[in-house]
């Protein structure tokens, strides 16, 4: 345990990615770091499992490298409804498809390698300036880190929990034992969901539902409105247990206060329909490592906001195709006929397009409703 030693410099609370990637972090550059987590690995989480190009340039950074053989690689994204498909490659380099369990595992051997302290089984109960109370134990520390997800404690704790805007969906997850029919992401739009299907190994694939409505967020409904997804499952075995999920967009209003700073779903989120969420959590622990390294946390607030634009944008983009079937079925049929546009929405996506790459898109794409 920690109890008796020196004033340490950073605590974490939570030891999911988010948490894990802070540690990681503040240990590159050079300070002490323990990590508490009232539950034990590996961490599991209703998600889409896909790790897009930037989100493994993030971890590389981290050192975490995935080896080669690992999971199954994702080289795009398709849409798919009824009669009408469009797809795009990454720009740059290739995504991969992975358990996140097995990334949580990934995580957990790089935080011990770099010498992270790992306390799991171990409560927090409250926070002070000086530290963290864990059960029968005060743990002194210079700086606490909030990454205990979206129902974040250290959050309310620190009087950070007033939000600018907030919404929240429903996720249901499972995984099928069937060889994967794509290398793409594929994302299948029904009336009131949407499901996504990550290839995560030679013969497995997760899938993901996601609904405004609970009682929407169902396998049953969403197949009758995608035979091609009914079709393509037919006979596959289920190899998991259903986990659900609610997936929250919300900004907060501040990250951080005094010596506390949130990071992953405890500092606020987009709706998981981007698929962004791990990405933006590694790019926030970076850039929250370099700020404490500096005694700067007014920096961290300003690199978080700026993280969470291009994603909060690309949301906002997306569940409105995802509210209004006309619009989305058009869309599709357009991009379908110019593929060119979804290529470059897509690199948008992933930034790796300017914001006016985007302003061009759109008016071409504004353009082609106007005369088709």
């Amino acid at each position: 345990m920690v109890s008796g030693r020196t004033k340490l410099d950073v605590f974490v609370v939570g030891g999911g990615p988010a948490g894990l990637a802070a540690a990681i972090a503040a240990r590159q550059r050079g300070m002490s770091v323990a990590v508490a987590d009232g539950s034990e690995p590996p961490i599991d989480k209703a998600c889409g499992e896909g790790l897009m190009p930037e989100t493994i340039s993030a971890l590389g950074e981290l050192g975490v490298e995935i080896p080669p053989d690992a999971g199954h690689p994702i080289r795009g994204i398709r849409f798919l409804q009824s009669d009408a498909q469009v797809a795009a490659d990454f720009p740059q380099g290739t995504g991969v498809g992975i358990r996140r369990t097995i990334l949580h595992e990934w995580l957990i051997a790089r935080a011990e390698a770099c010498g992270v302290e790992l306390l799991w089984r171990t409560p927090v109960a409250g926070i002070t300036e000086a530290g963290v109370q864990l059960l029968g134990e005060f743990v002194p520390a210079r700086w606490i880190v909030g990454a205990d997800g979206s129902g974040s404690r250290v959050r309310r704790w620190s009087g950070l929990d007033a939000a600018s805007r907030q919404s929240q969906r429903y996720a249901t997850r499972r995984h099928y034992r069937v060889r994967p029919w794509s290398d793409h992401v594929e994302i299948y739009w029904g009336r009131h969901a949407q499901a996504y299907v990550t290839p995560i190994a030679r013969e497995e694939v997760c899938i993901v539902v996601m609904a405004k409505r609970a009682e929407d967020c169902d396998f049953g409904s969403l197949m009758q409105d995608s035979p091609q997804l009914t079709q393509r499952l037919a006979g596959a075995e289920l190899v998991s247990r259903e986990r659900g999920a609610i997936t929250q967009m919300h900004s907060l209003r501040s990250v951080h206060s005094r010596n506390v700073a949130l990071v992953g779903d405890a500092s606020g989120g987009v709706d998981a329909i981007i698929g962004e969420g791990l990405h933006l959590a590694f790019r926030q622990a970076i850039a929250l490592a370099y700020a404490m390294q500096r005694n700067d946390l007014p920096s961290y607030a300003r690199a978080h906001h700026h993280q969470a634009g291009r994603p909060a944008f690309m949301a906002d983009l997306l569940l409105t195709l995802a509210r209004n079937d006309r619009l989305r079925t058009r869309s599709i049929r357009i991009l379908a006929t110019r593929t060119k546009l979804f290529s470059r929405l897509l690199a948008v996506h992933a930034g790796q397009a300017a914001f006016r790459d985007w302003l061009s898109t759109g008016a071409q794409l504004g353009w082609r409703f106007l005369t088709t």
